[in-house]
């Protein structure tokens, strides 16, 4: 049967220039993760990674990107203006947005991506590089010069925004939190041990994939459940317990996981401090039913099992 599941240990990243950028790209290299060859369909994702000086030339896709900055900075531009995006930054690229990438500082960017539809590779991965953008950007003439920082209360960059380790925490969270958010749907979302904030859906203008970030404190856990949907997840911090289809990993910060339509997956934090991961979805979660939890269905079968549905004074057979 073919795995409904991935695995990917921090220590197996390959970085290289992928085919469609060759030619196109100075210092720029990407780590793919979860891709076709790997079994998935509805899901591309990596760790890109630009060097001091680098650079990636214009281009469009014919899928949605949503990106999450892990370190450094980097310079994004496209037709609406240049954005300076650090660590802790993210935001949506939507099918057919013209960008670039550029260096920032010196010690170069690395962040991850999620790419839906996935690209495909018969296709080109579904990339085309187009002119150059010559926009003056925000700001007037110069700025190009000048890219600005990301801030979700600034309409210029209404297809960004910034998350924090302290944005995970219960206990801190502020009217100032709130404040900073695209809409109260970012709010923090609090159950069982578990903090869940979405990043990107369709309230910042996705359309195909969700980005958002989980913790778990000590001891939380979720019990087995799969989707109608791929789900991928890279370790930020700690360490956590993880089940697909029964197979047990431990996973720790930089690891990759990816669970496909079907596969039944669970996670625990075994250890005494949080475990926070960035989590992506493609498509995009259903209206209702986008989690098929074992107990639930358990129950159900123990129930007949048991009789225990049978009106009362009913006959049994023989």
């Amino acid at each position: 049967m073919t795995s409904r599941y991935l695995v990917r240990r921090a220590g197996e990243a390959s970085p290289a220039v992928p085919a469609a950028f060759q030619g196109h790209s100075v210092g720029f290299a990407r780590w793919s993760v979860v891709d076709e060859p790997a079994g998935a369909v509805h899901t591309g994702f990596g760790v890109c990674s630009l060097a001091p000086g680098g650079s990636v030339d214009a281009h469009v896709h014919s899928f949605e990107e949503t990106v999450y900055v892990l370190a450094g900075e980097v310079v994004l531009r496209t037709p609406e203006g240049s954005v300076l995006l650090r660590a802790g930054d993210y935001g949506l690229l939507p099918v057919g947005m013209p960008h670039a990438w550029s260096s920032a500082g010196d010690a170069g960017a690395s962040w991850a991506d999620m790419l839906a539809p996935q690209p495909r590779e018969r296709f080109g991965w579904d990339t085309f590089f187009v002119a150059p953008l010559d926009h003056a950007g925000p700001g007037g003439p110069r700025g190009r010069d000048r890219p600005i920082p990301v801030d979700v209360r600034d309409p210029r960059t209404r297809s960004f925004g910034h998350i924090e380790p302290a944005n995970m925490e219960p206990g801190k969270q502020t009217q100032d939190h709130l404040a900073a958010s695209a809409s109260m749907r970012t709010a923090l979302l609090v159950y069982s041990g578990i903090s869940v904030k979405m990043m990107i859906d369709s309230d910042l203008g996705a359309d195909l994939s969700t980005m958002f970030m989980v913790q778990y404190e000590p001891r939380g856990l979720a019990g087995t459940h799969d989707h109608p949907l791929e789900e991928t997840y890279l370790i930020l911090e700690g360490e956590v317990d993880a089940s697909f289809d029964g197979e047990h990993h431990r996973l720790v910060v930089g690891d990759v996981a990816w669970a496909g339509v079907g596969c039944v997956h669970g996670f625990s934090n075994p250890t005494d401090r949080p475990v926070r991961w960035l989590e992506t979805q493609a498509p995009q979660p259903p209206g209702r039913h986008s989690y098929r939890f074992t107990r639930d269905w358990d129950y159900l079968r123990e129930t007949l099992a048991a009789g225990k549905d049978e009106p009362k004074g009913a006959e049994r057979d023989g």
